[in-house]
């Protein structure tokens, strides 16, 4: 996996580092953002909330500073465990960035969940960036008076609006995000996008390929893990996962009439494994039952959902 570098000549800068929360309501586009800022998906995209699960690391390298994006679950009212491990994962972000981007969807109205994280992001007392994302979707002249609203909630460092989906101001964005890094060493390689392993990415763009093509209540109650990945003697990189449901008619939608579902899901999410990876793939897939795994501590563990 690849960086793009967007360092410039000249006079020698000092370098600045440092970690950088994207922080929001489910659903307002976060892991958009994400993949647009480090130039490449390593964060899955989905028009459902809730979809990412993790705090994924993104890592932005220019020849004079380098900065740590977490992308972090939507925080929401949750009804699970799980949904209680993406809430705290979440607000643990808060306490361990030099900056947070507070991402929210101008087409929609300021509503109560904006301000329940506005109400966390002050007790932070970290610097806020205001970024009004989805500009796209609304008149230029709309924005003014959504950001009056905005500024009489909290006094923002930065307000700064966006369309992730069609990369409009994400460059200006980053300039945004630099001036809050203090100088500081480079964390890691500049040819590095994440810190998570490509099993985490490659598990992540196989749900993302299942959250596209079922519905209803299948999404939330997906969990996929990778068994086995390893480069065969003819070159072909070979991957075994599990795709764990919560209840056998769950399996049967997810393998769908005679396996079509489930073959789609490979097809798809091979095309873009085999971009990520650089070589061909070969991947099989299964499916399991666990039942209600998103209210048992210990499968949550097992399928990776940790505390940091």
């Amino acid at each position: 996996m690849t960086n793009r570098n967007n360092g410039s000549g000249g006079d020698k800068k000092a370098f600045r580092s440092g970690f950088v929360a994207i922080v929001g309501r489910p659903n307002v586009g976060k892991s958009t953002l994400m993949n647009g800022l480090i130039g490449q998906k390593i964060a899955i995209m989905s028009d459902k909330p809730q979809t990412t699960r993790n705090k994924i690391h993104g890592v932005y390298t220019t020849d004079d500073a380098q900065i740590v994006f977490l992308d972090t679950p939507g925080i929401h009212k949750p009804n699970s465990k799980l949904g209680d491990f993406m809430n705290q994962s979440a607000e643990s972000a808060l306490s361990e960035v030099e900056a947070i981007l507070f991402l929210t969807d101008v087409s929609e109205e300021l509503g109560g969940g904006d301000r329940f994280i506005i109400e966390r992001l002050k007790k932070s007392g970290t610097p806020v960036i205001l970024v009004l994302n989805k500009i796209d979707k609304v008149h230029p002249e709309a924005l003014l008076p959504v950001i009056a609203k905005y500024r009489e909630l909290h006094d923002f460092a930065e307000i700064v609006p966006i369309s992730a989906l069609q990369g409009s101001n994400v460059e200006t964005l980053l300039g945004q995000v630099i001036k809050y890094l203090p100088e500081g060493p480079q964390y890691y390689p500049a040819d590095q996008v994440t810190d998570h392993p490509e099993q985490f990415v490659v598990a992540e763009l196989i749900r993302e390929k299942i959250l596209h093509l079922t519905r209803e209540e299948v999404p939330h109650s997906i969990a996929v893990t990778i068994e086995d990945m390893r480069v065969q003697d003819n070159g072909v990189v070979y991957i075994g996962a599990v795709i764990f449901v919560e209840r056998d008619s769950q399996k049967g939608i997810v393998i769908g009439k005679q396996g079509a579902l489930l073959k789609e899901v490979g097809k798809l999410a091979r095309h873009d494994i085999e971009t990520l990876l650089g070589s061909r793939t070969f991947l099989e897939l299964w499916v399991k039952v666990k039942k209600d795994w998103r209210n048992h501590d210990r499968v949550l563990k097992d399928l990776g959902f940790r505390h940091d």
